[in-house]
């Protein structure tokens, strides 16, 4: 994961933001080195941090302004990165139907990580 977060901070730099960051567009080479894949929805934010767009991302992986209203900036990359994070630690889909009635994804991560809970209070 942490090539994951190199790639995203690398591609910020130059203010490009992949917009769908999920598990299939992290590739693993023959080292298990993870390279970040699939740049066609990708956006060039230019001078601005923000931009308005059509909403193409996955649904799960996307953060809500990018989903409700179009906009993208870093942010929705980290949001996504975030999402990879605790699918991976969770081993579970954040589109499963695990999220019907009372879940919502902060309830999630205080569930899957009630150790971690203290780092996180105040942050989502």
């Amino acid at each position: 994961m942490i090539e994951v977060a190199s790639a995203l901070s690398y591609l910020h730099g130059k203010h490009v933001v992949h917009c769908d960051l999920k598990p299939s567009n992290v590739l693993l080479d023959e080292g298990m080195v993870a390279h970040v894949s699939d740049f066609s929805i990708a956006k060039l934010l230019g001078r601005v941090n923000v931009v308005q767009t059509e909403t193409m991302a996955t649904v799960g992986y996307m953060a809500p302004e990018y989903g409700s209203s179009g906009i993208i900036s870093e942010k929705t990359d980290v949001y996504s990165f975030g999402i990879l994070l605790m699918e991976t630690f969770t081993r579970k889909k954040p589109t499963d139907e695990m999220f019907d009635g009372e879940m919502n994804l902060r309830r999630w991560i205080y569930e899957s990580l009630p150790d971690a809970s203290c780092l996180l209070r105040g942050r989502l």
